[in-house]
C-alpha cells in the first residue's frame, strides 16, 4: 500500500514545497517593498533647491583652501536657508599629476528636514557621488600604462566627521579626507559626535586614506557657533 501511494505522495510533497517557496518569496517581496507598513518603498536623499542655483560644478579647483571654502559655504548656506544642520561636504576628483580637481558631488546635513538621522553632510555627498559614478567605491583611477594612479577622490568636510561618517569615509573608497572645524567645536554647541578618537584617524591612515585637518578651521567654527545660537541641536539622546 505504501508503494502504491508513493508517486502521489511525492507529487504532493513537490507541490507543497513549491507552494511554500512561492509564499516565502511573496512574503519577502511584501515585507521588503514596504507594503506591510505605510506603503513606502524608498528613502529620499535630496539636496535643497538653492544648490542648483549655485555655480559649483563649472570651475576647476586647485588648492585645499578653495575646496574647503566650498564645504564651509555649503554649511553656512544650509543654516541661512534653514534647510538642515551646519555641516557641508564636497567630493572632488583630483588629477594626481597636476593637482587640479573637479567637483563630483556636494552634501549638507539634511537630518531634520528629511527626518533621517543618517543624512549627514558626508553621507549625502558619498551617496550622491557613488550614484553619479555608478560605483559603490570611490577608488583611485589608474592609467593604462603600468597602473600608475591618475585620479583620486577626496572628501572635504566642514567639520571632523562623527563616528558614523568616519565609518562611511572608510568604506567609501576615497583616498583623502580633509576637515575644517574640530570635534571640540561640534561638542561645544551640544552635538554628540560619538566614539571618535585619534586612533580612529590612525585606522583611516592605515587603510591608505590620507587625513588633513584644520583647513579653514576658524571659518567653519564660526558657522557652528552661529548655528548653536539659532539652530536645533538634534541628538537622539
Amino acid at each position: 500500500m505504501t508503494s502504491a501511494q508513493g508517486p502521489a505522495a511525492s507529487s504532493l510533497i513537490i507541490a507543497s514545497s513549491a507552494t511554500v517557496a512561492a509564499i516565502f518569496a511573496a512574503y519577502k517581496l511584501y515585507r521588503w517593498s514596504g507594503l506591510g507598513g505605510d506603503g513606502k518603498s524608498s528613502v529620499t536623499v535630496s539636496l535643497p533647491s538653492w544648490v542648483s542655483e549655485g555655480d559649483y560644478y563649472s570651475r576647476t579647483y586647485e588648492t585645499d583652501e578653495e575646496m574647503m571654502a566650498l564645504a564651509v559655504h555649503l554649511s553656512a548656506k544650509n543654516v541661512a536657508e534653514n534647510t538642515g544642520g551646519p555641516f557641508g561636504s564636497a567630493i572632488f576628483k583630483r588629477n594626481v599629476d597636476t593637482g587640479r580637481a573637479e567637483l563630483v558631488s556636494v552634501g549638507m546635513n539634511r537630518v531634520v528636514p528629511l527626518h533621517n538621522s543618517t543624512l549627514h553632510g558626508e553621507t549625502v555627498a558619498i551617496q550622491l557621488a557613488q550614484g553619479k559614478l555608478k560605483s559603490f567605491a570611490l577608488s583611485p583611477e589608474l592609467d593604462g600604462e603600468g597602473g600608475k594612479r591618475q585620479f583620486q577622490y577626496e572628501l572635504f568636510t566642514s567639520c571632523e566627521p562623527c563616528a558614523m561618517c568616519l565609518g562611511a569615509t572608510l568604506w567609501s573608497g576615497v583616498s583623502r579626507l580633509v576637515c575644517a572645524a574640530t570635534k571640540a567645536d561640534a561638542l561645544e554647541i551640544g552635538f554628540d559626535e560619538g566614539p571618535v578618537y585619534e586612533k580612529s584617524y590612525d585606522h583611516l591612515k592605515q587603510a591608505g586614506i590620507e587625513v588633513t585637518r584644520r583647513v579653514l578651521e576658524k571659518e567653519a567654527g564660526d558657522v557652528l557657533r552661529e548655528y548653536g545660537r539659532v539652530g536645533v541641536i538634534y541628538n537622539a539622546r
